[in-house]
């Protein structure tokens, strides 16, 4: 027994010999050691670089994602889901059954409205999948009623279509005073770089509502096709051809479009043997909107909403920064009165600054803490190295994401976040490994290419 428990360990320790023997070689490590002055430009460069592209990089509070999915959407007014599904959604369906690398194919027949969702594989590019959709719907058209007020709408879903924030208007104003301010600003917001749409909301169109008397116009002998004619033949403009004069060629046209709401009232309905009978004796003329679809309170006043959408890339801290300018410009202008609250809600930019801060202080912090820590028991230049490493690693990481033309959004500040705990463990075990080399009596550029 003792003469194999010798051979064993022979046998260990000329193992264990030959495991010293063997000495890797970490290549960029030794090519940095033999040109120590050009390491020195780079990291300089490095820096510069890198924080140049953090602050070029636009700000997003999620990443660009495209779903290839197309939806198919058709209005017919007057009919039951059963009336839409057997008119509207299985032809156009019949249609899309033939398009080739589709997904999943869903439909929804509603009351007076079709819906059609066609979700493509996610190799399929959006404007390919659109116009091929766009193609099938065409065909399908044929198959359609003809009395269709408008085309089947199709269109892809972009989610970089969502509102950033919500401008509020309300005060001791009338809802056609506030629609007017909202316009007046929705002009100056959309005309903003940034800034893809500012979309009114809390409001509904403006109509003109005609409420007949049926009693006054069976006595009059009026039917309900002669006081629309009488409204649209009255209310048209159109050219009327051209005139020379002076050697001038002069478009001329007629304008009778309706400027105010006696004008419709006013409007000749009948005319029978000089007896004239106008709108206002058989109609309520009635100045209003369009049933309301929609309703916004602020602390218990009327309000008009404006929901600000930014432009696909475009920088959300920018773009937030440039609304609020344009905001208080408008007051200073007078072009919004005292009297009119603005209150911006759901200002989704503040969480993009939240999470760049917290990055800023993780970055920080964490080399602070570090060059403490190892200060305490490596001395201060090992703890420099560690604590600069965490540093230079992100710049080069804003150097590479800027070149692939990502946006610093939540997911990519939450991944380099979560990387600073990788880089100060890699960091210490090096630092650490060198350090211990070094005391053992290796000289440092030997304890540099052994312990790394």
């Amino acid at each position: 027994m003792k003469e194999k428990d010798r051979a064993r360990e022979r046998e260990y320790l000329e193992h264990t010999e030959d495991i010293e023997m063997i000495h890797r070689e970490f290549k960029p490590t030794f090519l940095a050691l033999k040109n120590k002055t050009t390491i020195f430009i780079l990291s300089v460069l490095l820096v510069f670089f890198g924080f140049f592209s953090y602050k070029s990089m636009p700000r997003e509070l999620f990443p660009e994602i495209v779903i290839p999915t197309i939806l198919v959407s058709t209005s017919y007014p007057g009919n039951s889901p059963k009336d839409i599904e057997n008119l509207i959604t299985r032809p156009i369906e019949k249609e899309l059954k033939g398009l080739k690398n589709v997904k999943d194919l869903s439909s929804s027949s509603f009351q007076d409205f079709s819906l059609i969702a066609v979700e493509f594989e996610t190799n399929v590019p959006v404007k390919q999948a659109l116009q091929e959709v766009k193609d099938k719907v065409d065909k399908a058209k044929s198959e359609l009623p003809d009395d269709l007020d408008n085309d089947p709408n199709v269109e892809d879903i972009d989610l970089s279509e969502f509102p950033i924030m919500t401008i509020n208007l309300s005060g001791d104003f009338s809802l056609s005073e506030l629609q007017r301010y909202a316009e007046k600003l929705q002009d100056e917001l959309e005309a903003l770089k940034e800034i893809s749409e500012a979309d009114i909301q809390g409001i509904d169109e403006r109509e003109i509502q005609i409420e007949v008397n049926p009693h006054e116009m069976e006595a009059r002998g009026i039917s309900f096709e002669d006081i629309e004619f009488a409204v649209l033949f009255e209310n048209v403009t159109m050219g009327a051809g051209e005139l020379i004069t002076d050697r001038t060629r002069r478009s001329i046209r007629t304008e009778a479009d309706y400027l105010n709401i006696n004008q419709i009232k006013n409007t000749i309905v009948k005319a029978e043997e000089g007896n004239i009978t106008y709108l206002k004796e058989i109609a309520d003329v009635i100045d209003g909107f369009k049933d309301k679809t929609t309703i916004s309170r602020l602390e218990g006043n009327p309000v008009v909403s404006l929901a600000i959408i930014k432009k696909s890339g475009a920088n959300i801290l920018e773009a937030t920064d440039n609304i609020y300018a344009t905001i208080e410009k408008s007051k200073k202008s007078r072009m919004l009165p005292r009297g009119l609250n603005v209150v911006i809600t759901d200002d989704n930019s503040q969480y993009v600054r939240d999470q760049i801060s917290n990055l800023e202080n993780s970055i920080i912090l964490g080399m602070i803490f570090v060059i403490f820590v190892l200060y305490l028991f490596l001395g201060a230049r090992n703890a420099l190295f560690s604590g600069f490493a965490i540093p230079m690693s992100m710049f080069i990481s804003f150097i590479v994401l800027k070149q692939m033309d990502y946006t610093l959004n939540n997911m990519i500040l939450f991944s380099l976040i979560l990387a600073l705990g990788m880089l100060v463990d890699n960091a210490i075990v090096v630092v650490e490994n060198v350090y211990r080399l070094y005391t053992d009596g290796s000289s440092k550029l030997v304890a540099t290419k052994k312990g790394v």
